[in-house]
């Protein structure tokens, strides 16, 4: 009889349980990987909704995995051996179609999510690409590591956007992506405004160190931003949340000769005014996933740039992450990231 393992298993929207599934058969380009630790993303949670298109059923879920090497495979990094720590890059790529050979493999055509379009990460023990892992420091807490993965796409809209010393940058969405990028900015020397429609997340933010926070609700984000940058508005706008109405206030909030970067996931199509893009002539970058940020990524948390601590709001069990799943679906504002270890 087979071996079995226990997985995070979503049977179909709005149904998320633990269940026994068979232990992973690793292929020659694989590693087997026994999970220790990760973290409940918002597309977990889009799944579980129902709102996620690109999920289909049933979903193990799970991408943002850390854990330790049992098995080699073709492809590995050198400097990762049997025992060693490891956090996924969970976008695997064909690597043949043409976004794949010019190295953007974020773009790949056939790309595939683990815990989106195949299963995830959230069981035991997993296989993955020998050549999409990256070891770790010694030094992260075990609960930390998994942040490394969706700190990677608050990297890759700065990359994207080529964010400059003393710019300001304006990022849309305050939630776990958005808070790391403005820490980053600040790292980047530049100067983040961060905007939310929640005072509770703006506070928050304005608690770890983000000086400029804009709730719009309240206040006229345009004459707020254009009083920070003495007139010129953001030569950078991150938009971090997927509303409708943000996406178009990128436009508003840009600069002349602007950049925009589009993280945020809509779920309907965004009307938007191009005379304005015209206008201003604005650079929109879309800035999907990430390409090549895990280094950095851990690199900034291991040496404490990035408090992980200030982003993880708590730490639970396996066996919790049902519940957690259901209750982030109920009531997100109760938590900004949570992770789980083994």
């Amino acid at each position: 009889m087979q071996a079995k393992i226990n997985s995070i298993y979503l049977s179909k929207p709005g149904e998320v349980s633990i269940k026994s599934v068979d232990y992973p058969l690793k292929k020659e380009n694989e590693v087997l990987i026994k999970v220790e630790s990760m973290g409940i993303c918002g597309s977990d949670i889009g799944a579980y909704r129902g709102t996620n298109p690109l999920v289909t059923y049933p979903r193990i879920l799970g991408h943002e995995i850390v854990g330790t090497i049992l098995e080699t495979g073709i492809g590995i990094p050198k400097n990762i051996n049997i025992g060693d720590r490891v956090i996924v890059d969970p976008y695997i790529y064909c690597g043949s179609c043409y976004p794949c050979s010019i190295g953007k493999t974020n773009c790949c055509e056939k790309l595939q999510v683990i815990g989106v379009h195949t299963n995830g990460g959230m069981q035991q023990v997993i296989t993955h690409p020998a050549r999409l892992i990256t070891k770790v420091p010694s030094n992260i807490p075990l609960n930390n590591l998994p942040l490394a993965e969706p700190l990677t796409i608050a990297l890759h809209a700065l990359h994207r956007t080529k964010v400059k010393e003393g710019e300001h940058v304006v990022i849309i969405g305050a939630g776990a992506i958005g808070l790391m990028a403005a820490l980053s900015a600040y790292i980047y020397k530049a100067i983040p405004i961060l905007i939310d429609v929640l005072d509770q997340r703006l506070d928050y933010a304005h608690s770890i160190g983000i000086k400029n926070i804009i709730n719009p609700n309240n206040e006229n984000a345009e004459e707020k931003i254009k009083q920070i940058t003495k007139g010129r508005m953001a030569e950078v706008v991150i938009e971090a949340s997927g509303a409708n109405i943000s996406i178009q206030n990128t436009l508003k909030y840009a600069s002349f000769a602007g950049r925009i970067a589009l993280t945020g996931w809509p779920k309907t199509e965004t009307p938007l005014p191009t005379n304005l893009i015209t206008f201003k002539e604005l650079n929109i970058y879309g800035s999907r996933t990430s390409k090549g940020e895990f280094e950095e990524a851990l690199n900034l948390i291991s040496e404490g740039k990035i408090n992980a601590d200030n982003i993880i709001s708590k730490t639970i069990s396996f066996d919790e992450i049902p519940f957690y799943i259901k209750e982030l679906s109920e009531h997100p504002e109760k938590h900004l990231k949570i992770n789980a270890i083994f």
